[in-house]
């Protein structure tokens, strides 16, 4: 019996870890998250759905960073400077590398063996060639890779960025579902640097 336990543990160690994967987490500009104190997240209305995603996903996706942003004390206002932009890797079918000017990056990211990372609002606004080369994370250019970018949409310069894999189911192209993007979103937290109020740390 006493060598059961040690199986039973290490089995409920392994149920307990999340199937998803923090591909990067980073801080940008020495941004100091904690003096903000509101937020907005991107809206269809502000550019378009990656393909694939429906608004159902969009939804569950968004209420699952407003969970996180309101335990960690911020309020939700659409007037507030601090913008978060959804970007989803996915897959595309091209016969060539775009032709594009050396330097210069699109706001859907650079290709990779056909994966790029399509972000509502177009990453353009606010990524610069200095932001697409601070970081390279071959983890990103894999189907279904969620992205959030926190920017100052006043100023333009982006404070913060998280990617997690994956939110999609492996080897189909369908989201996962109402509990599988919460996890994720929740992965995607996992460093943030505002950490959560103390009320909500051992829900």
């Amino acid at each position: 019996m006493k060598k059961l336990f040690p199986l039973i543990s290490i089995i409920l160690l392994l149920s307990a870890c999340s199937p998803f994967a923090l591909v990067n987490s980073e801080t940008y500009n020495d941004s100091d998250l904690s003096q903000y104190k509101t937020f907005h997240i991107v809206s269809p209305a502000d550019g378009h759905l990656p393909p694939g995603m429906e608004m159902v996903t969009y939804y569950n996706i968004t209420a699952a960073i407003r969970e996180q942003m309101v335990e960690r004390g911020f309020t939700e206002d659409p007037s507030s400077p601090m913008l978060i932009n959804i970007g989803l890797t996915i897959h595309r079918e091209i016969d060539t590398q775009p032709a594009l000017p050396p330097g210069y990056t699109p706001y859907a990211g650079p290709y990779y063996n056909g994966y790029y990372p399509y972000f509502m609002w177009p990453r353009d606004n606010y990524w610069t060639g200095y932001y697409a080369n601070a970081q390279v994370i071959t983890g990103i250019y894999k189907e279904g890779v969620l992205t959030m970018d926190f920017v100052n949409i006043d100023t333009k310069i982006p404070l913060y960025s998280a990617s997690v894999a994956t939110i999609m189911q492996n080897g189909n192209p369908q989201f996962r579902n109402l509990k599988g993007i919460a996890e994720a979103v929740q992965t995607l937290f996992s460093k943030f640097p505002v950490p959560m109020l103390p009320q909500y740390r051992d829900k």
